[in-house]
């Protein structure tokens, strides 16, 4: 029985990469194996109110909706196909489901940017450019960022166009913009086998492009013309797409396909990169260092907290003898200060650190807790002390010294972190 998809391509004009034959009929003859595969060809464009089904419908299987770290991910694999509202894994995607998808986050309060993930050979002429147009109407709203992955060929590229940046695998391409279709004449094999086929029929053109007949030049022409005004939208659509091409340098690639590094020279494409650092560099990119979330420490908590913790030094130091406070307030420190300072948090976090340890009184845990809450700040290698020297009595350790301060007007706390401080070679 005749795949009724691939029917809906012959004779018609399409946007698929031709060298992508074989996968793009083998895509739709697996979307007919499925199970519900005819059900869904039945059932054409649905958008009634239950186009997002429940969990449990098999539809729901075939209508994705992915959220991830506030990126929708919308799949736009296999052969794209018109009046179709299913996403049938790397084998068929509809433009409906698509067009039906991105409104859906674009509305939703969850989504912070949409990503088109891509990996098809093309699809069909009817509803690509409808869906394109749509979406490029709705830019700017939220950021929408396309990843060829493996390959955004033709239609798919017209998708992927839309993207604010489009990435490409190592492996991977894009391209083929253009538009094919093909004229089949079987006219010399039913002569050999004694077959001829008289058409009988009213208008003269009723019976242009048949196959049983050789294509007579001015069919060709028409149906050459019709190719090329199709081409033209294309060329226009991805122009306006992107604005850094101009008409002239989409047409001078000759509806090739590009690897990912001729895809970046030539404009095609943004970015190299694995679908995995590349969401992740579009989840960075949503979520900006000076965007902390509600768990990040804030500088007014900070303040407060090393204020409070004074505040307690300074009462304990009143009540403590001051030999005995001394001697364990030195060795105190040290410990604090070493927790903090030798903790994996504080890696990459070295100021903060060492505020912590040493100008200000927070216990170790609390110390240690607040810098999992900060940004990294840029590596920068810490002078070596020299702990030698000071083991062999060669620098002395002098406290109180800096800014005039009377070592005995030091609480214990405090005379212990000088202590702990000068013996680290920190300033």
């Amino acid at each position: 029985m005749p795949n009724p998809l691939l029917a809906r391509f012959a004779g018609e004009p399409a946007l698929v990469a031709a060298e992508r034959r074989d996968r793009f009929e083998a895509c739709l003859d697996a979307v007919m194996a499925v199970e519900h595969g005819p059900a869904m060809l039945r059932e054409g464009a649905s958008v009634d109110d239950g186009f997002w089904p429940e969990a449990g419908s098999w539809k729901a299987a075939y209508r994705p909706y992915v959220v991830v770290d506030g990126v929708l991910q919308i799949p736009v694999k296999g052969v794209l196909l018109h009046d179709f509202s299913y996403a049938v894994g790397g084998f068929a995607t509809g433009y409906v489901y698509i067009r039906r998808a991105f409104e859906r986050g674009m509305k939703d309060g969850t989504v912070k940017g949409i990503a088109l993930v891509c990996d098809s050979p093309g699809g069909e002429v009817a509803g690509c450019f409808d869906l394109v147009d749509a979406m490029h109407a709705a830019k700017g709203a939220k950021p929408i960022w396309a990843f060829a992955h493996e390959a955004a060929y033709s239609a798919a590229y017209a998708v992927a166009s839309v993207a604010d940046k489009i990435w490409v695998s190592r492996t991977g391409g894009v391209g083929s913009i253009g538009v094919v279709t093909a004229h089949t004449d079987v006219s010399g094999a039913l002569e050999q086998r004694g077959v001829k086929v008289t058409f009988i029929y009213a208008g003269k053109h009723k019976v242009d492009g048949n196959s049983y007949e050789a294509l007579p030049a001015d069919v060709q022409a028409r149906i050459q013309a019709r190719i090329d005004a199709l081409y033209d939208v294309f060329v226009a659509t991805v122009s306006r797409n992107r604005p850094s091409l101009k008409e002239k340098a989409v047409r001078a690639t000759e509806a090739l396909c590009f690897t990912a590094d001729e895809a970046t020279k030539n404009g095609l494409a943004d970015a190299v990169g694995s679908l995995d650092d590349a969401v992740a560099a579009f989840v960075a990119d949503l979520n900006p260092p000076d965007q902390q979330d509600d768990t990040m420490i804030t500088q007014e908590a900070l303040d407060a907290a090393v204020a409070t913790a004074r505040a307690e030094g300074r009462a304990e130091g009143e009540t403590a003898g001051r030999t005995a406070g001394e001697v364990a307030g030195a060795a105190s420190a040290k410990t604090r200060i070493k927790a903090i300072l030798g903790s994996d948090e504080s890696k990459g976090r070295e100021d903060l650190a060492q505020h912590f340890a040493f100008d200000s009184d927070l216990p170790a845990e609390a110390a240690v807790a607040a810098l999992t809450k900060a940004p990294k700040a840029a590596a920068v290698a810490p002078e070596k002390p020299n702990l030698a020297a000071d083991m062999a009595g060669e620098r002395r350790v002098e406290l109180g010294t800096e800014g005039g301060t009377d070592p005995s007007k030091l609480s214990a706390a405090e005379r212990g972190a000088a202590e702990a401080k000068a013996l680290l070679g920190l300033r």
